[in-house]
């Protein structure tokens, strides 16, 4: 997955030293960059456009996708360069590793890149100012150690301070950890067992997000549905009554949960999708194989009839819902008959968009230590088949979107001069003609055109030139 740098910064802020954070991954890993930026700008660092220009590097790391870690020292020996260039010249550059392989590597990082200055994990993070203190006084440090109130309470700090984002989307985390222990996945043992935040701090997250301009929240977890909250009475509080006392934040337009396991599905859940109008039509709920065989070989607790099971509930409270998943593909045993079968349940869900992979063995899972690893060319070729049809999938989505007035919420210019861009209830990109003072606000749009990768659309109750339609794509 490319990454995406999350920085902080204006142009007040020519002649400060400054810091770039490159993120890879998960959503999870992308809320923690914005929070590490966030800590970062609040210690006077301002933004930096590139590794190049920066004083500071953080490398939020992902542990999931294939050689994930191969990577990141990789990034590391090209930094390491960077550093000694920099040196000569007489500037101080810092290399911070955060994230998940900073959690599983410790020490190691430090061992096998001695550019590196600090290695953080995603538990530890909130830390960050004051081991940055330390790294600068000579220390080379690895913090991993779990402290999730610790974290939290750093985060009600920053918000009674006003220190928060000013997008108009924002992710807040309700959850952390996977007490899953899927047979391919090092989450439960790189972001611990699962935890999750006391309602009241969510609340307060959210409502000072709202009142910085934040119009749409994505309240996020390994396994966010297995949400399990309690408040200050000792009450429980599910992840649909979290949603539902979100929804009533003012600001608040549009709500997300991400990312869900079909197992954690509950009908109350389910049932949230009829009842709250705020919470968009989308569920991201990962399956992985279509295959029983496989799905019980990766500990996925479930089989492919009650995936299609909950499927067909959450179409029945919501007819309009939306549905994307992951997809591994290769995994140690699958046949020609188990990929067959992903193949049958992706044709009898119909997907609106997927992220798929080929198998890779994580160190220390039970998936690596199986004999019976599927060759590289088997699962680069069942991978295009299969990436071949949930793109098919994803193209027949969205033209099926054409004629159709949807709401859409806009967050920043457009590609084109007059143009702003946003996203649908299902998470299309959509563009328009408009002014920069509509960035913030969900209106109605009728959609005109699909193109490979976004949609163009019409402002209820404005024209639109001629070439617009082709212009917004």
């Amino acid at each position: 997955m490319a990454p995406a740098s999350q920085s902080r910064g204006d142009a007040e802020s020519l002649g400060k030293a400054k810091a770039y954070v490159k993120s890879y991954g998960c959503q999870m890993n992308v809320y923690d960059a914005t929070r590490m930026a966030d800590l970062l700008a609040a210690r006077g660092y301002a933004e930096a456009a590139d590794e190049d220009e920066a004083d500071l590097v953080v490398l939020n790391t992902c542990h999931i996708r294939e050689k994930a870690t191969d990577k990141v020292y990789s990034e590391l020996g090209r930094l390491a360069k960077l550093k000694s260039e920099r040196g000569a010249e007489g500037r101080d550059y810092k290399i911070i590793v955060a994230g998940c392989v900073a959690q599983a590597e410790g020490e190691e990082v430090l061992r096998r890149q001695r550019a590196v200055d600090l290695v953080v994990g995603p538990q530890s993070y909130h830390r960050l100012a004051d081991l940055l203190t330390r790294a600068e006084a000579g220390e080379r440090l690895a913090e991993t150690d779990f402290a999730v109130a610790d974290k939290f309470a750093a985060l009600r700090r920053m918000a009674a301070e006003g220190k928060r984002v000013r997008d108009v989307t924002a992710f807040v985390t309700a959850q952390e950890g996977c007490d899953k222990f899927c047979s391919f996945c090092v989450v439960p043992y790189t972001r611990g067992a699962e935890v999750s935040r006391r309602p009241s701090e969510i609340i307060e997250e959210a409502e000072a997000l709202a009142a910085a301009g934040v119009r749409e929240l994505t309240i996020i977890g390994q396994n966010v549905n297995a949400y399990s909250g309690t408040d200050q009475h000792g009450a429980p509080w599910s992840l649909p009554r979290l949603l539902a006392r979100l929804g009533r934040i003012e600001g608040v337009t549009r709500l997300r949960y991400t990312t869900s396991h079909p197992v954690d599905m509950t009908q109350e859940l389910i049932d949230a999708h009829a009842e709250l109008p705020f919470l968009a039509p989308f569920v991201h709920l990962p399956v992985q194989s279509g295959s029983n065989r496989i799905l019980k070989a990766m500990n996925r607790r479930h089989d492919a009839s009650f995936y299609l099971d909950i499927v067909a509930r959450l179409r029945a409270a919501r007819p309009d819902i939306a549905l994307s998943s992951d997809f591994i593909v290769g995994f140690p045993g699958e046949t020609d008959a188990d990929f067959e079968a992903t193949l049958e349940l992706i044709r009898a869900v119909g997907f609106a968009s997927t992220f798929s992979f080929k198998y890779s063995p994580r160190p220390g899972t039970p998936g690596a230590e199986r004999e019976d690893q599927i060759d590289e060319s088997v699962k680069s070729e069942r991978l295009a088949i299969l990436q071949t049809l949930v793109e098919e999938q994803r193209q027949a989505f969205n033209a099926a979107t054409v004629g159709r007035t949807v709401e859409v919420l806009f967050e920043k210019a457009g590609r084109h001069e007059g143009q702003i861009a946003g996203k649908s209830p299902y998470m299309q990109p959509v563009h328009a003609m408009g002014g920069a003072e509509l960035i913030g606000k969900t209106l109605p749009v009728t959609i005109v055109a699909a193109g490979s990768n976004s949609l163009a659309g019409r402002i209820a109750g404005r024209a639109i030139p001629n070439d617009a339609r082709e212009a917004a794509l």
